[in-house]
C-alpha cells in the first residue's frame, strides 16, 4: 500500500480526509497541522517507516501519508491533483466557512485519487511533480517522533525556495547598507584630507608671512 492516509485542512481544521488503512494516525496528522507555518510551503515529515508530505498554499493544507518506499515524487504529484480537484469543486466562500469535516463528502474523491495514484499514477502528473521538485531543489525532512516524544516547540523548516528568497533579500538590504556606510566614510576621509591639506599649506606660508599672512603683501 503506497498512499495510506490523505486529508484537506484549513489551518489545523480538517475539512475532508480518507484513510486506506486501519491504524489511527490522527495524533501525528493533527500534530503536523498545528506546526504548519502560515506561509506557502512544502514539507516532508518522517515517522517510523512512513512519510507525511504536505503542500500548504493560500490557507489550505493538502497532506498525504505514504510508505517511504515510494519516495516523494509520486505523493507530491498526488497532492497537486488533489489540490486542483478540491479547489475546482468548492468555492472560496464554501471552503473558508465550512466547519471541521464540513466537506467530508469529498472523502470518496480522495479515496479514488489515492487508489489511482497507488496503482497507475498518470505519467504527466509525475513529470510535473519532477519539475516542481527540481525547482524547490530540496524539500526539508523533519522527524515527527521528535515532536511526538518531546512535545516541545520547534520551528518548522520552510521550503528552501522561500528560505533562499528571504536570505537573498536580507543580503541585498545588507549590501545596500554597507555601500551607503562606505560612501559616507569615503566622503569624510576626502573632507578631512582637504582640511589637513589647507592646514599644512597655511602653516608653510605662515612660516614666511606670519600668522596673519600680512608680511608677504609687499
Amino acid at each position: 500500500m503506497s498512499l495510506i492516509h490523505a486529508l484537506v485542512a484549513r489551518g489545523p481544521t480538517i475539512l475532508a480526509e480518507h484513510s486506506a488503512g486501519k491504524r489511527d494516525f490522527s495524533q501525528a496528522t493533527q500534530t503536523i497541522l498545528n506546526k504548519i507555518p502560515p506561509n506557502n510551503s512544502k514539507l516532508t515529515y518522517v515517522w517510523e517507516q512512513y512519510l507525511f508530505h504536505y503542500v500548504s498554499e493560500g490557507g489550505l493544507t493538502f497532506l498525504v501519508m505514504a510508505d517511504d518506499s515510494v519516495g516523494r515524487r509520486m505523493p507530491f504529484a498526488f497532492l497537486g491533483e488533489l489540490q486542483r480537484r478540491f479547489t475546482d469543486q468548492h468555492s472560496s466562500d464554501v471552503i473558508f466557512d465550512a466547519p471541521a469535516y464540513g466537506l467530508n463528502e469529498f472523502s470518496a474523491e480522495i479515496g479514488k485519487l489515492m487508489h489511482q495514484y497507488t496503482t497507475s499514477p498518470p505519467a504527466d502528473a509525475l513529470s510535473q511533480a519532477r519539475q516542481d521538485l527540481a525547482q524547490v531543489k530540496d524539500i526539508m525532512v523533519q522527524n515527527v517522533e521528535q515532536i511526538l516524544s518531546r512535545g516541545e516547540r520547534i520551528e518548522l523548516l520552510v521550503d528552501k525556495t522561500d528560505n533562499m528568497a528571504g536570505q537573498a533579500w536580507a543580503f541585498r538590504r545588507g549590501a545596500r547598507s554597507v555601500r551607503r556606510q562606505q560612501f559616507w566614510r569615503n566622503q569624510r576621509i576626502v573632507l578631512l584630507s582637504v582640511a589637513v591639506g589647507f592646514l599644512l599649506l597655511y602653516i608653510f606660508i605662515a612660516q614666511f608671512c606670519g600668522a596673519g599672512l600680512n608680511h608677504c603683501s609687499g
